[in-house]
Parts: C-alpha cells; sequence; structure tokens
C-alpha cells in the first residue's frame, strides 16, 4: 500500500502529470484500492484545512507587492544600481544580472518572478555587449535562484506555517546564505567572461553608483521595511506582506509615476494565478502528507535514516542529496510540505535546530529552479529569449556547480544561517 502511493505519484510526475494533480490521484487511488472505509471527501478537506492559515495570506499579498514594484519601474532602478556596482569589472554585465537578482529577490519572494523581471531588461544588452544569447539566458535563469532565499521568500513562508517556526528568523536566516549564492555568482560570471574574452568595460564610478542608489532609494527600503517591521514589533510577517503590496502601489503610482490604474487588473489577476498555483500545491501537499501519516510512512522513513546514521552532519548531506534529486522533479512548496513533516521530527531529535534545517531546504530547492525536468526558472527564461530548453540547461551548468559549493558550505557550518536570528533575538 505504501509502495503504490510513492510509487503512483512519482509514476504521474515522471510522465508529465502536474504535481498538485499528481498527489491528490495517487492518495484517490490509494483509497480506492486498499482503503475503501475511508471516504474521498477527506481528499478535500484535508486540502482545505492545509490551506487555512492566516499566514498563507502573506503569499498573494507578496506576489502583488512585487508585481507593483516591476510594474512601477522598479526593476530597471534596481539593475542600474548593480551595473554602477559591479558593471565595469571583468564579466560586470553577468555580476551585474547576479546582483539584480538579489535586489528584486528582495522585493519579490519568488524565482520565476525575479528570473522574469532581469531577463527581460538584460538579456539583449548582455547580447549587444559580447554575450551569446544562450549564455545570457543560463545566467539569467540562475540569477533567479536566490528569488526564494532572499527575504521575503514565499517558500519560507510555506516551512515556517507547516514547522512551526518563526517566519520573521526564517526570513533573516536566509539573508547570509542568499548572499554568499549571489557571490558565488558573481565569481562565476567573472570566470566566464574572463574565458570567453570578454573585455571589462568603464570604470567604477562613485559618483554614478551614488545616483543610482539615489534612483532607487524608494524601491530598496522595500526589504528594511518588511524585516524592521517583523523585528520591530510593529507588524506581523503576513501584515508585513500587505503593508509592501500597498507601498509597492505608492511608490509605483506616486514616486516613479510610471504604474497606471489600468495596470491593476492585469497585475491582481497574474497575483490571484500565481497565489491559486501555489496554495493548490500546498493543498495537495497536505493531503498527500495526510496520507503518509495516517500509513506511518514519516515513522519508517524517520526510523530507517537513524539506522544509517546518528550524525547529524551525515544527515543533512543526505537531506542535501534527496532534496536536490526531489528539486529536480517537484515544485519548492509542494516539496516542503511533503518532506517537512518527514524529516523536520528526525533532524529535530538529532538535535539540528529547526531554522538551520529550513533554510538549508529551501536553498536546495531554490537550486532545483534550475535544475530538470522541473526547473521552473529555466523555463521562464527560456521562453522569455526564446533559446532551446537544452542550450539553457547547458549554459546554467557551471553556475549550478558553483552555488553547490555554497549548500556544502552553509550546511557544515550552520551558524551561516543562525547566527543572524540569534543576534536579533
Amino acid at each position: 500500500m505504501e509502495s503504490f502511493l510513492v510509487l503512483s505519484f512519482i509514476g504521474m510526475a515522471l510522465i508529465g502529470v502536474p504535481v498538485a494533480y499528481a498527489l491528490c490521484l495517487s492518495v484517490s487511488a490509494t483509497l480506492v484500492l486498499y482503503m475503501n472505509h475511508m471516504p474521498q471527501v477527506l481528499i478535500t478537506h484535508n486540502m482545505f484545512s492545509g490551506m487555512d492559515s492566516f499566514s498563507f495570506m502573506a503569499v498573494p499579498f507578496f506576489m502583488l507587492a512585487g508585481a507593483f514594484m516591476s510594474a512601477g519601474g522598479v526593476t530597471k532602478r534596481l539593475v542600474a544600481v548593480a551595473q554602477a556596482m559591479v558593471g565595469s569589472f571583468t564579466g560586470g554585465l553577468a555580476q551585474a544580472v547576479a546582483v539584480a537578482g538579489m535586489f528584486f529577490a528582495a522585493i519579490s519572494g519568488s524565482s520565476a518572478a525575479t528570473t522574469a523581471a532581469i531577463g527581460s531588461t538584460m538579456v539583449n544588452e548582455m547580447e549587444k555587449k559580447g554575450y551569446r544569447r544562450e549564455l545570457a539566458t543560463g545566467i539569467v535563469a540562475a540569477s533567479g535562484t536566490v528569488g526564494i532565499v532572499i527575504p521575503p521568500s514565499i517558500t519560507f513562508v510555506v516551512y515556517g506555517v507547516i514547522a512551526n517556526v518563526s517566519i520573521g528568523d526564517l526570513f533573516v536566516g536566509g539573508v547570509v546564505p542568499g548572499l554568499l549564492m549571489g557571490a558565488a555568482m558573481c565569481a562565476m560570471g567573472w570566470y566566464i567572461a574572463k574565458k570567453e574574452g570578454i573585455p571589462a568595460e568603464g570604470s567604477f564610478s562613485v559618483i554614478q553608483l551614488f545616483r543610482a542608489i539615489k534612483d532607487a532609494f524608494w524601491a530598496m527600503l522595500t526589504p528594511i521595511i518588511i524585516i524592521g517591521g517583523i523585528y520591530g514589533g510593529i507588524f506581523t510577517p503576513t501584515e508585513a506582506a500587505a503593508v509592501a503590496a500597498v507601498y509597492g502601489i505608492v511608490v509605483g503610482l506616486f514616486v516613479y509615476r510610471e504604474l497606471k490604474i489600468k495596470d491593476f487588473p492585469e497585475i491582481v489577476f497574474k497575483a490571484v494565478i500565481g497565489t491559486t498555483l501555489i496554495m493548490f500545491l500546498v493543498g495537495a501537499a497536505k493531503v498527500f502528507g495526510w496520507l503518509m501519516t495516517n500509513l506511518q510512512i514519516p515513522h519508517h522513513i524517520g526510523a530507517a535514516v537513524v539506522s544509517l546514521t546518528t550524525s547529524p552532519v551525515l544527515f543533512m548531506l543526505i537531506m542535501n542529496v534527496l532534496l536536490l534529486v526531489l528539486g529536480t522533479l517537484v515544485n519548492a512548496s509542494a516539496a516542503v510540505v511533503i518532506l517537512t513533516p518527514i524529516f523536520l521530527p528526525v533532524a529535530e531529535s538529532m538535535g539540528i535546530d529547526p531554522l538551520y534545517f529550513g533554510v538549508i531546504m529551501v536553498v536546495n530547492l531554490a537550486i532545483g529552479c534550475i535544475t530538470p525536468p522541473v526547473g521552473l526558472d529555466l523555463f521562464v527564461a527560456s521562453a522569455i529569449t526564446k533559446v532551446p530548453l537544452e542550450r539553457v540547461m547547458k549554459a546554467t551548468m557551471p553556475y549550478l556547480f558553483s552555488l553547490l559549493a555554497v549548500l556544502v558550505g552553509i550546511t557544515l557550518v550552520p551558524s551561516v544561517s543562525t547566527f543572524l536570528p540569534n543576534l536579533l533575538h
């Protein structure tokens, strides 16, 4: 019965059935074939109970905040700051993409949104400066990975609700790993530019950087408002998301004056669609997790892991491998909802901090955004630039290796994820 549940889900996912449907259908088939004394209505009941959390209200608000900021002219100003910071170095445009990705991640909370915003702005510019189009596309796809690591992060919201961990602490815990990921991509951009013979352009100008920061000041204030408001006790993470959405409207309409009232219906519609997809995944994963718990699968898996090792370090390295593999198949939010109830109790029994565990989980799943076959950022970047998917995959490989190096580092040094939250308490 347990094997049927898991294998039916994996089989449907491999043949292209959308993950949320595969989760629900595998549960439904298991109930019909092996547990027909349990009514199918339990599926919908558990779906809605899984989504019934006030904290999940942060998801649509963070999506709206990112959309309003992007439509209001924020993206090009953040790109201008990134170019002023690193654009004059060897591989400057590639590094600017990575830095701009970090800036936009601090607004959007989504890897796909970060990839789309940066890609639509930077790829053509990079091509003009001597970068091959597939290389530029690969850089853009990789830059989106920090979208769910640097706060605010929708995936951290999902993990915080499931694991009962402070969302504010998770946000702060993702700052240093996200910066390290960005730094690793900047280093790789420098190396690739050297290898490709792409020369540096211009010279660094403090005045130009100051002007760019001044122009983007109101946009760059967003993460400070969110994190400062949460830790200052002014509002909860959910309220912070609502404040960020309203702030995005005010900045776009009245400060930069590039956001138009006529844009609102399309922005809201896209946010509704995005939220619906995420919450459907959360609900479906909750159903799958409910049946797995009912069948005591988490208990069996936990016992199997403990029989292999009682070393926290080895356990986390095993988790990295598992999460990287699963990240190639399953959306990040769905993976968090499925795996957290299974492995977090095992991690806690070994003395592993749930905050550290959550950061490592999200970084793994962020890297999954550029690994096929379900590497969402790959599809987004390919759709924007019209570069075939297989060529985008090849171009992202150097960045994938640099991100894996960061992952190993933050796994072996837990304080990278925990010292900032501990410092602020």
